[in-house]
């Protein structure tokens, strides 16, 4: 059939040699090199770098030397410049291919060089782009591919630097797909079945007339076949045709945060009979529907975001996006009640989106952090203008694919946006994104501080005009814009937490906002809760979401959130610590000197190194604001205990800003604090609980958004929280006391992993006691020694203020807990062995299986 639609068109037949021996893609991660980038000027004159292997994805930053005169932003790490080197053999037969690396991400300012010359070069560090291999490749030879990146200046939070995100290499006949060119939509669907239109595009590379035949296979979650269709497509020389099909299945299970099932679809491309290029692509099939009457319904049912922003970076590993980091933060996310994550504020990794496709994470995928203002000194501002379009371009591709994507978020906390030229841009990027991706919703984080130029200098006539509020109700004096504005985002955020509930009333806020409101399917709030109902009186065809909010007002802002359709959820800062904005989540006491002259302790110092804020841990351990949060969503029925750290027991507390948390721990275990009187929360979801330490009641508290406060003498032994709803008891949880002799455990997240550059082994080191209770004074340095094909890429602590480095094989315990970062290097079996003074070693074995 083949051979007669290429006579009846008369074109020739595929005129070049069809081999598909070789992958058409392949990861291209391994055999990298990487030093110090120096000018050729400075290599003539004797200085040069020494070069160290390393296997992609990979932080050129996590393992420099911090220093105390860089940005707190980005945690003290210092900026630099970074080359990348690679040689790979091109084999004569690729002269017939087309040849091309597909680069994920690297940050920032990239050069790409092609056997010295010049090829490609991306600005954003966040954004994926491919380079065209073919006018540089020496075929039969080695090649080397040289990549230069720098990072300084350009971020408010820790960015990383050098080849972060996979790199792919691509080796196509002549015809075959575009890359990421299949787009599989489901815009039928009903109780008899859902229609899969599968549109590829394919691109003809020769200077001939071609007809080819695209297939396609649909395969169910359990891997059977349930559609198919084969077309023919006449392609002209040097062009790209779109080939759709519509293709029927009956009885499909959908794809929901529920149910997250997935499909699969594999595209060919054959001409006459040869096979020349395939794709397999995962997806989803599942509606989605957005009132103000019933909010965000997938599948028909309303779902409530429960939601969590999260930076980029993957704690002791730093920036590296190693698909295995990514599955596990979604894992634990979900287990600790999240059911959607925003990505905060760049474009989410392919393998995040991937891990949240199977675990069923709806995904709020943003763009950028600015537009046209900067908001530090180098950002991607100032490339922002001529970027824009080819950036939506880049997400839209990327996440089209993607069940778990359901908002694109075009920016967060945008200046611009409060004025009108600003508001018409902002429509403009939605209109953009609509045209590439029409079956999705847009979204903006709106923050009317930044948005509504000179707010700040009106807040004193503006809670002039309104009712005088409570001074109680008021933290401080209102600053002005000269007093503010040097202080930075942050410090000026914190600012605004303490005179927001009053201004938020003032009409400026409504008016200000409208336009760029109208232009959003959902607009974002980010930290102005207080507006939910106001708006919905003024605007009642607008839907909302807290595209960014604090989970102190959690306990307030979740019941409204439940009560009204057109609050589709909360998006809290953030679900997972992450490094740089240092300290913003910290609880500063009175012995501590001040830092910040504006508030004190926004800025915290040296050496201070992660936000300290998050329901987790950067090692994954759970903070007691996950379990408050995990109350409050309604997903646990016993309550939860957490106590203060008896060593600032007495202090009066000097700093706590609107990302911090109580400085609370889920332990009973204090050994040196025998007698000091702590602070103890019991959280829980009914009206009273009761606090009983060794068997002697502490009294009973009425919970108030949730929470409920004691005073307890530290004592060994037990301490249980009792709830009770109309008098009657309904759960009860209690915390233990670590006894008898120390010891040293470890263990593995799995015992079995894969070789190759996606794995990882999480291992987890605890203090504890013979029943396995975490002493969290006990803290000391632990070693760990490997046998085998694996090294160690990172090994930390909850320490927000460790100058541990991360890939040191010494890690000092904090709160009786560390992780160690195990990434394989080559099949086999693996032999960990953590040691401490004056304990038995603990063991760990690893079974690394062929990737």
């Amino acid at each position: 059939m083949a051979g007669r639609y290429r006579d009846k068109c008369c074109c020739r037949p595929f005129p070049y040699p069809v081999s598909l021996e070789v992958p058409m893609r392949s990861s291209f991660n391994a055999g990298w090199q990487v030093r110090p980038k120096q000018n050729p000027f400075s290599e003539l004159t004797g200085a040069k770098s020494t070069p160290e292997p390393v296997t992609l994805p990979h932080d050129a930053m996590i393992g420099t030397e911090r220093d105390p005169s860089a940005s707190h932003d980005i945690g003290y790490f210092p900026g630099g410049v970074w080359e990348y080197t690679k040689a790979f053999e091109v084999p004569a037969e690729w002269r017939d291919r087309r040849v091309a690396l597909q680069f994920e991400g690297v940050y920032r300012d990239t050069m790409v060089y092609v056997n010295d010359d010049f090829a490609a070069s991306e600005p954003n560090g966040y954004a994926e782009f491919i380079v065209d291999l073919d006018p540089f490749l020496r075929y039969g030879e080695e090649n080397t591919i040289k990549v230069d990146c720098r990072a300084g200046e350009d971020s408010r939070w820790y960015s990383g630097a050098g080849i972060y995100r996979p790199v792919h290499l691509w080796a196509k006949n002549p015809i075959h797909l575009a890359i990421d060119g299949v787009w599989i939509t489901t815009p039928e669907i009903d109780g008899h079945g859902a229609v899969v239109e599968v549109a590829a595009e394919v691109q003809n590379d020769t200077a001939h007339t071609v007809t080819v035949r695209v297939s396609c296979e649909v395969r169910d979650p359990a891997g059977e076949a349930v559609a198919s269709g084969n077309i023919p497509v006449t392609l002209r020389p040097h062009t790209t045709a779109t080939a759709r099909q519509r293709l029927a299945v009956a009885d499909p299970a959908r794809w929901s945060p529920d149910q997250p099932h997935l499909y699969s679809c594999t595209t060919k491309v054959a001409e006459a009979g040869s096979e020349l290029d395939s794709d397999v692509t995962a997806f989803g099939i599942r509606s989605l529907q957005l009132d103000p009457a019933h909010g965000l319904r997938v599948n028909s049912e309303t779902v409530k975001l429960r939601g969590a922003c999260v930076h980029h970076d993957n704690g002791p590993i730093g920036a590296a996006t190693i698909s295995r980091a990514e599955e596990r933060r979604v894992e634990l996310l979900k287990a600790a009640g999240f059911n959607a994550l925003r990505s905060a504020h760049n474009p989410m990794s392919r393998a995040m989106l991937d891990a949240c496709d199977r675990h069923g994470v709806i995904v709020m995928d943003e763009t950028w952090d600015m537009w046209t203002e900067n908001k530090v000194n180098h950002d991607f501002a100032l490339r922002f203008d001529e970027r824009w379009h080819t950036d939506v371009a880049n997400l839209v591709r990327k996440d089209r694919n993607h069940p778990s994507v359901v908002l694109y978020s075009t920016g967060n906390e945008i200046p611009e946006v409060g004025s009108p030229l600003g508001a018409a841009r902002a429509r403009d990027i939605a209109e953009h994104v609509r045209s590439l991706d029409p079956h999705r919703y847009v979204t903006t984080g709106v923050q009317p501080m930044l948005a509504i130029r000179g707010l700040i200098a009106k807040i004193p006539e503006i809670l002039g005009l309104m009712e005088t509020p409570d001074p109680s109700d008021v933290a401080s004096p209102s600053p002005s814009a000269e007093e503010a504005e040097p202080q930075g985002v942050n410090t000026q955020m914190a600012m605004w937490a303490m005179v927001k509930d009053q201004v938020m009333q003032s009409p400026i806020i409504a008016d200000g906002l409208e336009e760029v409101s109208a232009s959003l399917d959902v607009v974002g709030y980010n930290y102005v809760s207080n507006r939910y109902l106001v708006d919905h009186e003024l605007f009642p065809n607008r839907v909302i979401v807290g595209s960014e909010t604090n989970v102190t007002d959690l306990g307030k802002d979740w019941p409204v959130i439940c009560a009204h359709p057109h609050l589709i959820g909360d998006f809290t800062w953030t679900g997972w610590d992450y490094l740089g904005e240092a300290g913003i989540g910290r609880i500063g006491y009175d012995d501590e000197a001040p830092v910040d002259a504006g508030v004190p302790g926004v800025v915290a110092p040296f050496p201070w190194l992660v936000a300290h804020t998050g329901d987790i841990h950067i090692t994954g351990v759970r903070r007691p604001a996950s379990y408050f949060r995990e109350i409050v969503f309604g997903l646990r029925q016993e309550p939860f205990i957490a106590v203060q750290r008896p060593t600032h027991a007495h202090k009066q507390i000097a700093y706590s800003g609107p990302w911090s948390w109580s400085d609370t721990i889920d332990s009973w275990s204090w050994d040196g604090f025998e007698g000091t009187t702590v602070d103890v929360e019991v959280y829980s979801a009914d009206d009273e609980v009761e606090l009983v330490l060794n068997g002697q009641s502490l009294g009973r508290q009425t919970t108030d958004e949730f929470r409920a406060k004691f005073a307890a003498a530290y004592e060994p032994g037990e301490l249980v929280a009792i709830a009770y709803s109309e008098g009657q008891e309904t759960a009860r949880t209690a915390l233990r006391s670590a006894s008898g002799p120390l010891q040293l455990v470890a263990e593995a997240d799995r015992a079995e992993i894969t070789s190759g550059d996606t794995d990882l082994a999480y291992t987890s080191v605890r203090l504890t006691d013979a029943d396995g209770i975490v002493n969290p004074v006990a803290n000391r340095p632990v070693k760990v020694t490997i046998e085998g094909p694996a090294v160690i890429q990172g090994f930390a602590s909850a320490d927000h203020q460790s100058t541990e480095p991360f890939g040191s094989a010494t890690c000092t315990t904090y709160d009786g807990q560390a992780l160690a970062v195990i990434r394989p290097t080559g099949p086999g079996t693996v032999d960990l062995t953590f040691s401490t003074g004056g304990l038995a070693p603990a063991t760990c074995r690893l079974t690394i299986n062929e990737g």
